[in-house]
């Protein structure tokens, strides 16, 4: 019973972070911004080490809503750098550099803290193992209400993401809608941060998103395949730190990885060949004819 005791908060908090991570995932790699989320949670962490080194507990609601507070500043600068036709600078580079900017402040800012190395190493990888039921219940509450946000705004958010003509037959403030898809984003970050580290909350959003998309295009099978491999995935990451002996957020990721790896190797192995016939047969019917 101890054993579980000490288990089951993180592997609940696993499933939730799959729950929302896994739909916001499908946005992100439709839109081509794979490190929005790496960013934008580094930018979380960035504001939780200027509240720490000002002297609030990391884990405090202070330190909460420096976090945020940095995270909507990210949300703005991805939404007006948002990339047009005739921009020649991808907004993937724009990313890069925040994310790269937000890591050197940071280490920069530690520097003049003690116990820096452990504080560091607590944003990359987090400490998944020591979340409690009362912060589950919040996270679960918060990624609740944005998720029918999201469902509320569903037409919009989805068109923005996958249909460019929809966009433009609607009419619709891109930026605008942008700005709104990256605070909502940038409220599940802080939170997922804080419970997961930057590592981990990146590999929720990417990889059972990029899992999906090798079987299917459809949205709502990507979602249920998504959210399969993330539940699995995290009971399979969380045991097996348990038994090795491993902490238990890096064990995860490299359980991302292997699993990854073994679902392109089966979708090369046995969907490989049917996938060839079908996206010939339409250029071999008008010889048929």
């Amino acid at each position: 019973m101890s054993i579980l005791q000490l288990l089951l908060p993180a592997f609940v908090a696993s499933l939730i972070l799959t729950g929302i991570h896994a739909y916001l995932g499908v946005h992100v790699v439709e839109r081509g911004v794979i490190f929005v989320d790496l960013s934008l949670a580094q930018i979380a962490a960035l504001g939780t080490t200027v509240a720490y080194l000002m002297g609030y507990d990391l884990h405090a609601q202070a330190a909460y809503f420096f976090s945020l507070g940095f995270t909507f500043l990210g949300a703005a600068i991805f939404a007006f750098s948002r990339v047009h036709r005739k921009t020649r600078i991808p907004q993937e580079a724009v990313i890069g550099i925040v994310y790269a900017v937000s890591a050197a402040i940071a280490i920069l800012v530690m520097s003049k803290a003690t116990q820096e190395t452990e504080h560091l190493k607590e944003m990359l990888v987090g400490n998944i193992l020591s979340v409690t039921w009362p912060e589950l219940g919040k996270t679960a509450v918060l990624y609740s209400l944005v998720g029918v946000f999201h469902f509320i705004f569903r037409k919009n958010f989805l068109a923005i993401s996958m249909d460019e003509g929809e966009v433009e037959r609607r009419g619709l403030n891109v930026r605008f809608w942008d700005f709104l898809f990256y605070v909502s984003f940038g409220f599940v970050v802080t939170s997922s941060v804080a419970v997961a580290g930057v590592l981990l909350v990146f590999c929720f959003l990417i990889v059972p998103s990029v899992a999906a998309m090798l079987f299917s295009e459809r949205l709502g099978v990507r979602l249920l395949i998504g959210w399969t491999m993330g539940a699995l995935v995290s009971a399979g990451g969380v045991a097996l730190s348990f038994v090795i002996d491993l902490p238990t957020g890096a064990t995860i990721v490299a359980t991302f990885g292997v699993a990854l790896l073994l679902l392109a190797a089966v979708r090369w192995a046995f969907l490989r060949r049917p996938a060839a016939v079908a996206a010939a047969a339409p250029e071999a019917l008008p010889r048929a004819q």
